[in-house]
């Protein structure tokens, strides 16, 4: 056995080499998104302006370590929305972010894309439930909030959101014809199996699966977006399941609203993106 599994060990190596040497031909590849790109606070922050809150360890440059494409540009911004891509966009501390197409060129090779979460508000619709369930670690106090009137401006909000991003990727193909484009999910950030752990993350089991509700469609509208207009899908919300911020320091891979790490609250941490990144690297693969 032991014979075996040395053969299949080489085996493995040279699978895992293969592709890395295809993958250094790659490029121009240009990152473009929100704070879920971005990755605010993560180690290390560079880039300009800095109000953006790039990281050197977001998943585009994790991307970039393993693919080294001939060129590299990431203009993701925290706060982007997808009008955002043709306008500029004011950041705190001063400073602007240019219009994130103006990176496009045609010669490009690769372009992802994490977009559309503050288009439809979902960080707001968090600091809502956390608000509204604070003093409430049982019910839905969140969901009858938004549903009282019979129809859920959330969802409204998500399908809305879904011909915005269809935009996006057209854009990106007429900028960028000869690249291949895809189209980054949103993590997954609160349990799935019905377990909340108010008051660390004081949301109530019913509200954490009515917002896990809304991630799962705003996901769906992007996946269709993709499929629709010539870009791919990468889901990075089923690999991340298991990880979500009621999870302890170091199994987490996205922070709660009080950070257990070094990371902007309800964002991924570094572990986080460096899951992102793997699953655009099979993907890209």
């Amino acid at each position: 056995m032991r014979h075996v599994c040395r053969v299949i060990g080489l085996c493995l190596a040279a699978a895992v080499l293969v592709p890395a040497a295809a993958w250094a031909a790659t490029g121009p590849y240009v990152s473009l998104g929100d704070s879920y790109t971005s990755a605010p606070l993560v180690p290390f922050q560079t880039g300009n302006p800095p109000g953006c809150g790039r990281s050197t360890n977001n998943y585009p440059s994790d991307v970039t370590r393993v693919i080294q494409p001939r060129t590299f540009t990431d203009v993701s911004c925290g706060s982007a929305t997808t009008a955002n891509m043709t306008q500029p966009q004011s950041v705190p501390g001063g400073g602007t972010n240019p219009p994130q197409f103006n990176a496009l060129a045609p010669g490009e090779k690769l372009v992802t894309v994490g977009i559309g979460g503050n288009d439809a508000g979902l960080i707001g619709v968090a600091e809502t439930c956390a608000e509204l369930d604070l003093f409430s670690p049982t019910g839905t106090n969140c969901k009858d909030h938004y549903t009282a009137s019979g129809s859920d401006p959330n969802v409204a909000a998500i399908n809305a959101t879904g011909p915005k991003v269809a935009a996006v990727i057209q854009g990106i193909h007429r900028r960028a014809p000869s690249s291949r484009v895809l189209v980054v999910g949103y993590p997954d950030g609160l349990p799935v199996d019905g377990s909340n752990c108010w008051p660390v993350v004081p949301l109530s089991s019913g509200d954490i699966a009515y917002f896990n509700s809304l991630e799962e469609q705003l996901n769906s509208v992007l996946s269709q977006d993709a499929s629709s207009n010539g870009a791919t899908y990468v889901d990075t919300f089923t690999s991340s399941i298991g990880h979500d911020a009621c999870k302890a320091p170091g199994v987490a891979w996205v922070n709660g609203i009080v950070p257990n790490s070094v990371a902007y609250p309800l964002h991924p941490n570094q572990a986080g993106e460096q899951n992102m990144a793997n699953q655009v690297l099979l993907a890209v693969g």
